[in-house]
């Protein structure tokens, strides 16, 4: 049996680790102990029983669905879930994302990530003991103007500590007044840096929005556009967006204004990246990422039963 003063700290760091959700670099910092000492510790506790972990598996996952998916849209991977109400969908989605992202991340991966609500249940469902040596890089500036929306940056910091990884920050607001001022935070090599990083990113995750909705839409009001730059943009029929970065129903992307005063990765981009992982929650997406899936940027799609049947419902309509 283990001295009382031994276990009390297996129950603490056992506590924060798993009731308080905090990473492993986290509880090290509070403790004054190393990760290398938070990760024995919990290996510890639950080789003498005081963490016992059970497994059940409430994904739900629709096989079926995800193959036919698969075939509609020639993706590499898809993964769809179930769940009852947004809110549980939302983290069935995150934890299949968590551990999609976790069967698949090797040391030699640089990872990226835009932002959003689909991807901040990614991270919070991401738990290892494991140290991934990889660099977490932001796809997209800091949305601090969209206040509903947790930042890139933030996810980026979060995920980097729950991996033991490094990350970059991209010190600079993803949302510009005018197209001269992105031109001139362009133009600082700090900047610039970032985002040449992530375009060299070997493994992206990326939030899919629906136009008119939600975080898309906050975008657009926080542009304050001129009633002839709105009038324009939504002339060309935008249907959804990736990095704020708006696109038609045949993936095109949308130019002019609101593209100009964005400071994020393009499209273009993300199509050279290897692994583009898509995710999304809710009937309301299908628009924007069956847009998404004919830009052809993506190859692993992770969504929700109802999304999954929706877009397949839709193609099966043309």
């Amino acid at each position: 049996m283990p001295a009382p003063r031994n276990r009390e700290l297996l129950v603490r760091v056992a506590r924060m680790y798993y009731e308080e959700n905090l990473s492993q670099q986290e509880v090290a910092e509070r403790l004054g102990l190393s990760r290398t000492n938070v990760s024995r510790i919990l290996t510890s506790a639950r080789e003498q029983g005081i963490v016992d972990i059970r497994i059940r598996d409430l994904s739900l996952r629709d096989i079926a669905l995800e193959d036919e998916i698969k075939s509609a849209f020639a993706l590499a991977e898809c993964r769809v879930v179930g769940g009852r109400g947004h809110d549980a969908t939302l983290s069935q989605v995150g934890s299949a994302g968590a551990e999609w992202l976790l069967d698949t991340l090797r040391p030699e991966h640089r990872l990226s990530l835009s932002w959003g609500r689909t991807l901040q249940a990614l991270v919070e469902a991401v738990r290892t003991d494991r140290v991934i040596p990889v660099e977490v890089l932001p796809l997209v500036g800091g949305l601090s103007s969209v206040a509903s929306e947790i930042t890139g940056e933030e996810l980026v910091r979060e995920l980097a500590a729950r991996l033991g990884a490094t990350s970059q920050r991209l010190h600079a607001p993803a949302l510009l007044e005018s197209a001269a001022s992105k031109e001139t935070l362009l133009a600082e090599p700090a900047i610039a840096s970032v985002l040449d990083a992530a375009r060299r990113s070997s493994l992206s995750f990326v939030g899919i929005g629906a136009f008119g909705a939600g975080s898309s839409a906050a975008i657009i009001d926080t542009l304050r556009l001129t009633p002839r730059q709105r009038q324009q943009f939504e002339r060309a029929r935008p249907v959804g967006d990736v990095c704020a970065r708006y696109f038609d129903e045949d993936g095109q992307p949308i130019l002019g204004a609101v593209h100009d005063r964005v400071l994020a990765v393009s499209l273009e981009d993300l199509h050279a990246i290897p692994t583009v992982v898509g995710m999304a929650v809710g009937v309301e997406k299908a628009r924007g990422v069956l847009g998404a899936l004919r830009a052809g940027f993506m190859n692993v799609l992770i969504c929700d039963s109802a999304l999954g049947r929706a877009l397949l419902g839709m193609v099966r309509q043309e």
